[in-house]
């Protein structure tokens, strides 16, 4: 029996891996931003909408098309997103609130939006380990994640929505080299951190190829998809399930781990 499925962020990464495998037997909307990537999601056999985050207006937009085409949703997949990067004390405030705009306000939105459909069904949030504590120089992504968590969880507990997490370690998708790109004024201008903008540079490069496959997370997604009583919050990968362990740890512990790891990592910089 087909089901119906929403998936945001469809034309990359995790998103994409996860339309491919849900495409062919069932129903889906595939959200997508440039306009370039309709008609490819078309010809695979999904049903694309447009859906910029950052913008109210086509949040609206786009969970309108979704009623108008269909009276049921089984599962809704929030898997859009972007990573604001830089120094907490340089780091212009607008880029932090585009982060949460795009992390986590707009899926809210988009959510809230679909809840007439969403009677018996789940929604799944692509979050990530960055969840679970602070990662210098992408904290905001770390408090947009955290953010999305809290405030999903607690809808979970008010409705009775079925609501699960997935958390992600490091996945190897084109996230890491968008995310050099959207930042490099922010990298540019963080005087006095120079060896510490090269490292997330250098690392963010190596993660976009080094990564875990993308086929971890998606084979996670659908085996969370099939079960009735699913668990609030999943990890993917040992980095993530080390990110929780270390997370249960006092705060100035934590603290003194991360510096030293930070001052370990940039020592070799040039």
């Amino acid at each position: 029996m087909k089901k119906t499925y929403v998936v945001t962020g469809s034309t990359s990464g995790i998103g994409k891996a996860l339309l491919e495998a849900l495409v062919k037997d069932n129903i889906v909307f595939a959200g997508y931003r440039n306009e370039k990537y309709a008609k490819d999601l078309e010809h695979i056999g999904a049903i694309p909408f447009y859906i910029d985050m950052e913008k109210k207006e086509t949040i609206a937009r786009a969970a309108a098309f979704i009623k108008s085409k269909t009276e049921t949703i089984d599962t809704l997949i929030n898997v859009a997103g972007c990573v604001v990067a830089g120094v907490m004390e340089k780091l212009p405030v607008d880029n932090i609130r585009k982060q949460f705009e795009v992390n986590t306000f707009s899926h809210l939105d988009f959510t809230q939006r679909l809840l007439p459909l969403l009677n018996n069904a789940k929604v799944i949030n692509i979050s990530s380990m960055a969840s679970f504590g602070i990662f210098p120089f992408v904290a905001p992504y770390c408090a947009s994640k955290r953010a999305l968590d809290i405030l999903f969880n607690a809808m979970s507990v008010e409705s009775g929505l079925k609501v699960v997490s997935v958390k992600p370690g490091v996945i190897a998708t084109p996230l890491w080299d968008k995310s050099i790109e959207l930042n490099k004024d922010a990298i540019n201008n963080s005087q006095d951190y120079d060896k510490e903008m090269k490292y997330i540079v250098a690392n963010a490069k190596k993660n976009g190829t080094k990564g875990l496959s993308v086929n971890k997370v998606v084979n996670l997604v659908l085996k969370v998809d099939k079960m009735n009583n699913p668990k609030p919050s999943y990890t993917v990968g040992f980095d993530a399930k080390i990110a929780e362990i270390v997370s249960k740890l006092p705060q100035d512990i934590i603290n003194i781990l991360i510096r030293n790891g930070i001052k370990s990592k940039i020592s070799s910089v040039k």
